[in-house]
């Protein structure tokens, strides 16, 4: 009778599904730190490592099926891996990047709203009287540029 070899335990698979899913739930806590916020690199970082632990433990599980086992559970990580990675790219790199419709908001060319802010040095400034007279030391006013930064929230 043949002796029967036991099978180890194949952890680069477990290890590496592991990685991939602390990839997906840590996203939330590393946009708090704006160093990972604008790119998740650190998410990246893992769903990399993970997806190379995976593929050594497939390697492994099916090279040397008599040693390692994960023929059944290792492909199956690896799909699931590959959905969840894509979920994850889906929503960060295309659907949280797509602002809502500004119905609300003026058209090139349009007028736009009156609204007073302060100056350099404090004083308030209505936009109706930058384009009725003309500023100090301008022979005429043509009208006004407004220039609009996003903010980082």
């Amino acid at each position: 009778m043949k002796d029967r070899v036991k099978k180890r335990w194949n952890w680069p698979l477990w290890a590496g599904f592991l990685f991939v899913i602390a990839g997906l739930f840590s996203y939330p806590f590393f946009v708090l730190f704006p160093v990972t916020r604008d790119f998740p690199w650190a998410n990246l970082l893992l769903f990399c490592t993970g997806g190379v632990l995976l593929a050594l433990g497939l390697i492994r599980a099916f090279r040397h099926p008599e040693l390692y086992r994960g023929k059944i559970f290792g492909p199956i990580f690896a799909g699931l891996s590959l959905v969840v990675f894509g979920l994850f790219a889906y929503g960060v790199f295309y659907e949280v990047r797509q602002l809502p419709a500004s119905t609300a908001a003026p058209r090139v060319g349009q007028q736009a709203p009156d609204f007073t802010l302060p100056d350099k040095d404090g004083k308030p400034v209505a936009l109706a009287d930058l384009l009725k007279s003309p500023p100090e030391g301008a022979t005429s006013a043509n009208g006004a540029l407004l220039i609009f930064y996003r903010g980082h929230w």
